[in-house]
């Protein structure tokens, strides 16, 4: 499954205006002082709209953070939006250029789900949800 969360637009521009289907490329970024297996998100012609989730607490579901992406892509790779969430955006990212079988619907649907799940028990440990 080659889904990915992009978080940290609220830093930069923001994702109301971006919709499923936009292309977005994604940067190594090396000498990020905080991440050093950061990658960047850019649109074209409006620059950096957020990073690659690296963490367990911005990674949405079982989508792949940029720690298990960076060694997959070469310096830039290309990314479509999938879903815009409140916690972040799906993206699918070409890996390599090997053409193989994807089945989209079913990685997201299962992506998703298991964010749910996530939540939920988030929630239950924190003492959040009501019984």
């Amino acid at each position: 499954m080659n889904v990915i969360t992009i978080t940290g637009t609220g830093h930069y521009h923001g994702q109301e205006f971006i919709t499923p289907g936009m292309k977005i490329r994604l940067i190594k970024d090396p000498d990020n002082e905080y991440d050093r297996e950061a990658i960047r998100a850019e649109l074209k012609g409006l620059g950096k709209i957020g990073y690659v989730a690296n963490s367990p607490h911005t990674v949405i579901g079982e989508s792949m953070s940029a720690g298990r992406l960076y060694d997959k892509i070469g310096d830039t790779a290309k990314a479509t939006v999938l879903y815009v969430l409140p916690r972040g955006i799906l993206c699918r990212v070409k890996v390599n250029a090997q053409k193989e079988p994807v089945d989209t619907d079913h990685d997201v649907k299962e992506v998703i789900e298991n964010s749910d799940e996530e939540m939920m028990q988030e929630d239950t440990i924190h003492g959040y949800k009501e019984d």
